[in-house]
């Protein structure tokens, strides 16, 4: 959670709680980001860190139901990448038989950042790749099963 506080105070957001319609938001005007009260830590942990992915990302609001999904997918992403390492994910996978639930329960995040997690994968022979890129070398981790 420190971690997720000090990325909000050095990108000169604000952090307030509040209810609203949803777990969380971000208010591209007033660089606010809101989550909701009586939220457990690990769900509070991923709501700011999505939010701060749609800060970081430069997401605006938008009516558009295809433009939003793509937006609330990568805010998942961007918060997954901030939240998860590749060898703490290995071990929770492993140890859960990679049943999704379990393993967001081990690495203390919401089953939808597991799920986002997931997405950014690779898997070639024994190699699992996260954020692969086309090219050689290409990729933001490599682990080797073993």
């Amino acid at each position: 959670m420190d971690q997720l506080l000090r990325l909000v105070e050095i990108h000169g957001l604000r952090l307030v709680e509040r209810s609203g319609g949803s777990r969380g938001g971000y208010e591209p005007r007033t660089a606010t980001i809101r989550v909701s009260p009586g939220m457990s830590e690990r769900t509070r942990c991923s709501v700011i860190a999505h939010e701060l992915g749609h800060a970081m990302l430069g997401h605006e609001h938008t009516l558009d139901p295809v433009q939003r999904g793509r937006q609330e997918r990568r805010a998942d992403e961007w918060a997954a990448r901030l939240l998860i390492t590749p060898s703490a994910y290995a071990e929770a996978e492993a140890a859960r038989d990679g049943h999704p639930a379990s393993i967001a329960f081990d690495l203390g995040v919401t089953v939808d950042l597991v799920l986002a997690y997931q997405r950014l994968l690779r898997r070639v022979g024994d190699a699992t790749y996260v954020a692969p890129r086309l090219g050689r070398g290409q990729w933001s981790e490599r682990v080797t099963a073993g």
